[in-house]
């Protein structure tokens, strides 16, 4: 993982602000994780402690997530022994993955006592522990009995012992000499694996990037390394030493070009080169809340979502069949023309057949050479009623040529319309954003209304950008805030724009009542473009116009407007543009 002891050492460094400070709340969002709030010179932070063995981490954190209205048995044992403590130190055994926080807090008989929370950042074995002043345990987060592991218990009562060690050095408290030596005697085999062996504290992504800096992206092994590999490893780890220990880290996120986050570390991370983005942040604890916070709320809403994906989906397909039959069914209305030319020969030649003949050999007059049709006739019916058979299939193709031409159109607009509502539903960012949606459906019928226990979610304002000239532009979230952005809010002489034909969002540019620059419209159009399901494409074609030239058909559902009046850009979304025009 990412958190290794070295970005354990810088977080530790942060922490030492709480030192001296007292104990405020204790709280247990979640079944593995804990909030400490610490009273300290400068005010009351909040310490996050998460056992979870995807996101096990400690830091500041400046998040207030949702609390029980119950506390958990471990949050209320936490508030016994702790409650009222003051830190008065936080320890690190070398550049192992544990925190030991000491407190000294007052017993049931007013005695002060020292209790020790160990935080212990191990992936699948992380936890955090409650030890007393003669190293029993008093309690832990998880308890790990015989049937869970035979080579450390831990339960209430037993003594603590620290996790087995192994035999490597930390790069941080060595020598130069040691590490020379250490960086001699690598293990053949991937080099980046023969440092996370050799080497305590260490995270892949380090070991990646020190191995990409000592060979500039050759891949290597150790104990193969020349003397120039090798001294480039020693500088690439001496300086991430000099980093820890001044305290002048490069503390940087990786993500991917949709936004995904990937890793973090202390140092600046050159190994992705133009596949992945690198953000820079000022501190470990805002790379870990910022980090943790955002993959794990992506995740949380991915999830709540997934019914409403499922649901979209399957209205798509369902509609899109619909279309299909109905197509087909409109192109057998083509022949009407025909039963209307075989009612009308029939009703000219009756004298030519009786009753019971299966067909009629008939001129067709209505052509300069006419020629010879054989028309097939209902032996049941008299030559009359074989006419008016004819005469009433055309009708009846008539009718349903124009029933279907309408039903088609309805449909592709509401299958347009749930396209922009899917579309909508991959930008949302927020839980509030996917139960504005989950409302919209409901109010069109598409889905249940569910029976709200609180206030319906509250609106968010619409995303806001400054364009490089100065001029506010909007962009709406979904397709409600859509028609209130254009229809109500904007003003007449505003800049509206929108992709030609490709679900997105309504962007407006306050124009003030004047003319708005070409290059401010240029980047708007990026932004609706951006904004759109064709964000990942190139020379996207975005309409737009004065507010004035756009009208709201009656009865047409949230976000489907008509335009007049309006000219076509042709722009290219730029991830990077828009993160420097967002405000």
């Amino acid at each position: 993982m990412a958190l290794d002891g070295a970005f354990l050492l810088s977080v530790r460094r942060e922490l030492e602000c709480l030192t001296d400070g007292r104990i405020d709340k204790i709280y247990q969002p979640s079944r593995d994780e804990v909030i400490i709030a610490i009273r300290t010179h400068s005010g009351i932070r909040r310490l996050l402690i998460n056992a979870s063995a995807g996101s096990a981490r400690v830091h500041i954190t400046n998040t207030a997530p949702d609390n029980p209205l119950k506390p958990p048995m471990f949050c209320m044992l936490l508030r016994k022994h702790l409650g009222g403590g003051r830190l008065m130190g936080i320890r690190q055994d070398g550049l192992e993955r544990i925190l030991y926080f000491d407190f000294d807090c007052m017993n049931e008989l007013g005695d002060i006592v020292n209790i020790t929370l160990a935080c212990e950042i191990m992936g699948k074995y992380s936890n955090l522990i409650v030890i007393d002043h003669n190293g029993k345990i008093i309690d832990s987060i998880r308890r790990v009995d015989e049937d869970m592991s035979r080579e450390r218990l831990i339960l209430p009562g037993m003594d603590y012992h620290t996790p087995p060690r192994d035999d490597r050095i930390s790069f941080v408290h060595a020598e130069e000499r040691a590490v020379r030596e250490t960086l001699d005697r690598l293990p053949e085999k991937e080099l980046s694996k023969a440092l996370i062996s050799a080497f305590e504290g260490i995270s892949p992504i380090l070991a990646r990037e020190w191995t990409f800096r000592a060979g500039n992206g050759k891949e290597l092994y150790g104990g193969r390394l020349n003397d120039l590999e090798k001294g480039n490893l020693f500088s690439a780890i001496m300086s991430s030493k000099d980093m820890l220990l001044s305290g002048k880290c490069e503390y940087t996120i990786t993500a991917l070009e949709d936004g995904t986050l990937k890793d973090f570390s202390f140092i600046d991370i050159t190994q992705y080169g133009s596949l992945m983005k690198t953000r820079k942040y000022d501190s470990a604890c805002g790379v870990l809340d910022h980090f943790f916070d955002e993959r794990d709320r992506t995740a949380r809403l991915k999830q709540r979502a997934n019914d409403l994906f499922r649901t979209l989906t399957n209205l798509s397909e369902r509609i899109t069949k619909r279309i299909s039959n109905q197509k087909n069914e409109l192109a057998d209305c083509a022949r009407k023309d025909t039963m209307k030319l075989y009612g009308d020969l029939l009703s000219a030649n009756m004298y030519r057949f009786e009753k019971g003949a299966h067909s009629v050999t008939v001129e067709n007059f209505y052509r300069e050479d006419c020629p010879q049709i054989e028309i097939k006739l209902d032996p049941r019916l008299t030559p009359a009623k074989n006419s008016q058979k004819y005469y009433s299939e055309y009708r009846k193709a008539v009718t349903a040529e124009k029933k279907l031409a309408e039903q088609i159109e309805i449909g592709e607009r509401e299958l347009k319309y749930i396209d922009s509502v899917y579309e909508s539903l991959t930008r949302a960012v927020t839980e509030n954003e996917v139960n504005e949606l989950r409302l919209e459906l409901a109010e069109q019928g598409y889905i249940k209304a569910a029976r709200l226990k609180t206030k319906p979610p509250k609106s968010a304002p619409p995303i806001e950008y400054l364009s490089s000239q100065g001029y506010r532009i909007f962009v709406g979230r979904n397709n409600k805030q859509n028609d209130k952005l254009t229809l109500k809010t904007a003003a007449k002489t505003d800049i509206w724009l929108h992709t030609h034909d490709i679900p997105g969002s309504h962007v407006i540019i306050e124009a003030h009542g004047g003319e708005v620059p070409m290059q401010t419209i240029e980047e708007a159009a990026m932004l609706a473009a951006f904004n759109s399901k064709a964000k990942s494409s190139a020379q996207v074609p975005v309409d737009y116009c004065n507010v004035k030239f756009v009208k709201k058909p009656v009865g047409a559902k949230p976000g489907m407007v008509i335009f007049t009046n309006n000219k076509t850009l042709y722009v290219t979304p730029d991830r990077e543009m828009e993160e420097k025009l967002r405000k």
